[in-house]
């Protein structure tokens, strides 16, 4: 029986199942629908996390503009969400901190501190930004850890041999047509080394042309339990499902079981219809470790937000049986 490694969190969003599929999707999706606030066209590809007995989060939020920030918004309940009206303001050096574009940010808790990543387009490049809160109301920029070209950054949540240890893939200055998650590791958040490859795309034909890491990774017995995109072309254009991988508890750079099915592909209209066609993107999930479920914010179609549920025992078995 697999066990997460954290804390209880008696209030999380949950819905029994009614399939057995690994992972099931909340009956009353999307969570977050278009037009969520005032010149906000749309939400999705967004971090929700537990704070102080409620839910708040790092949203993407496109404006009318078409350019993508960051928006802060909160629940009591993981499900019906408020947000605040202008995007989040990152100070440096006591200076506020101007954005080119912000988007798909992930909210990882480490010791007291929330620290927000994301893809920021600093000088023009997409790049990965790193800021911290304690209390979702002052942001403090970071960093910016490797130079651009870079996305999808994931940090897990806590120290490993006393270092900070981020996923991220490495792209290029476009739509990047490839991609492979690499692990990098920081004494202090801001200087970085000891990079290594992950995974590699290409493992089966949904994730052929490119993977990259979703929510925080969660700690396990049986390992770091990973759940991330993968990408394939087909003749419609891509498409973006959700897989799983447990890496070895000790090495996090290693690999123990990858799941050669997807776990979730595009099927319902929030999904296969909206702004991108074909889209299942996570980027956070709510543990609760006293009974092993999980809940996964994902982005459908670059237009909502949805929610799906799983149990730790059903879907780390569901990865050993299709392990390759």
């Amino acid at each position: 029986m697999a066990k997460i490694i954290g804390e209880a969190l008696k209030n999380i969003p949950w819905q029994e199942p009614v399939t057995d599929a690994p992972i099931w999707r909340y009956d009353q999706n999307p969570v977050i629908a278009r037009n969520p606030v005032d010149n906000v066209t749309r939400i999705f590809n967004s971090a929700v996390v537990p704070f102080e007995g409620k839910f708040v989060g790092v949203f993407r939020g496109e404006t009318n503009t078409g350019v993508p920030y960051l928006y802060y918004g909160e629940s009591k309940d993981g499900i019906n969400f408020s947000f605040d009206k202008k995007p989040i303001d990152f100070y440096t050096n006591g200076e506020k901190y101007k954005f080119v574009y912000a988007y798909d940010p992930r909210v990882v808790k480490i010791d007291d501190v929330y620290y927000i990543i994301w893809c920021d387009g600093k000088d023009g490049f997409p790049s990965i930004g790193l800021g911290k809160t304690k209390d979702f109301k002052y942001f403090e920029l970071v960093s910016h850890p490797f130079l651009p070209f870079n996305r999808n950054g994931v940090l897990f949540p806590r120290k490993i041999d006393g270092k900070y240890v981020l996923l991220s893939r490495p792209s290029d200055s476009g739509h990047t047509k490839f991609g492979d998650i690499f692990l990098s590791k920081s004494p202090d958040l801001i200087y970085w080394g000891e990079h290594s490859l992950v995974m590699r795309c290409g493992y089966e034909w949904w994730q052929s042309l490119k993977i990259g890491s979703g929510s925080a990774p969660i700690e396990t017995d049986e390992g770091w339990l990973l759940f991330y995109h993968g990408a394939n072309m087909t003749c419609n254009g891509y498409v973006y499902s959700l897989g799983a991988a447990i890496l070895d508890k000790n090495d996090v750079s290693k690999v123990r079981y990858r799941c050669t099915n997807f776990l979730l592909t595009p099927e319902t209209p929030y999904e296969t219809t909206g702004f991108v066609s074909n889209v299942i993107f996570p980027c956070s999930a709510l543990c609760d470790a006293e009974t092993g479920r999980i809940a996964i914010y994902y982005g459908g179609a670059d237009t909502v937000v949805g929610l799906a549920f799983t149990e730790v025992n059903r879907v780390i078995d569901y990865i050993k049986k299709y392990a390759r």
